[in-house]
C-alpha cells in the first residue's frame, strides 16, 4: 500500500463531520455513507473499492440504553452487533450461519471508553425496549454494523468514535435534535486533541 493513500473518515451525514467533509484533516479522505446499516454497508464498500484506504474511522452520534453512558459521553465502538428488539425478546431468530457481530479493527485512545454498540433496523422508542437491548450493548446506533461488516469483508481495519446525544426511549428524538450538533463538535475536537485526526 503506498504511504500517501489517505485513511477514510466516515459519518452517516454531513453534520456529524462538522465541516471535515469539505476540508478533511491531512492524511484523511472524508465521506458520508447515509442513514441505516444496509445503506451504510453499500456506500462503505463502494468507497473502500474506490480508495483502498489503510484504515477507516467512523464518527457519529448514538443513544445510551442505560446508566453506563450519559449524554455528552464519548466512546469507542468495541463491536457492532446487528440485532432487533424482536430478536432480543424471542419473537424472531436468525439462521445460525448469519454473522451478527463485528469487532473494531484498531483502538482509539483511552479517552474513548470501549463499549459494544447495538445496531437495530430502526430507532428504539420505548424504555422497555432500551432495557431489553441493554442486555447486549451500552449504546444504539443505526449504521455501525454496516460499516464494520463492509470493512471486515474488505480486510480494512475500522474503528468508531461516537458521542452520546440522547438516552434511548420516548424522548430520544427531541433530545437528539437538541444535542447532536454540539456532541458532534465535541467528538471531532476530542479526536483532534488526541491527534487521531
Amino acid at each position: 500500500m503506498p504511504a500517501n493513500v489517505p485513511d477514510l473518515l466516515l459519518a452517516a451525514f454531513p453534520p456529524e463531520l462538522c465541516g471535515l467533509d469539505a476540508a478533511p484533516p491531512p492524511g484523511w479522505r472524508a465521506a458520508c455513507v447515509g442513514v441505516g446499516a444496509v445503506t451504510a454497508a453499500a456506500a462503505t464498500a463502494r468507497l473502500l473499492a474506490a480508495s483502498a484506504p489503510r484504515r477507516v474511522l467512523f464518527v457519529g452520534t448514538c443513544g445510551a440504553y442505560d446508566g453506563r453512558l450519559a449524554p455528552g459521553d464519548l466512546l469507542a465502538g468495541a463491536e457492532a452487533i446487528a440485532t432487533s428488539l424482536d430478536e432480543v425478546e424471542g419473537r424472531a431468530y436468525r439462521p445460525a450461519a448469519e454473522p451478527v457481530r463485528w469487532a473494531a479493527g484498531w483502538a482509539l485512545p483511552a479517552r474513548f471508553a470501549p463499549h459494544a454498540v447495538a445496531v437495530p433496523p430502526a430507532i428504539t422508542r420505548t424504555a422497555a425496549g432500551a432495557a431489553a437491548l441493554a442486555r447486549l450493548a451500552a449504546a444504539e446506533h443505526l449504521e455501525l454494523s454496516g460499516v464494520f461488516a463492509a470493512c471486515a469483508a474488505a480486510g480494512v481495519p475500522a474503528a468508531a468514535a461516537l458521542g452520546v446525544a440522547n438516552r434511548v426511549g420516548p424522548e430520544a428524538h427531541a433530545e437528539w435534535c437538541a444535542r447532536h450538533e454540539g456532541v458532534s463538535r465535541a467528538l471531532v475536537q476530542a479526536l483532534r486533541d488526541e491527534r487521531v485526526l
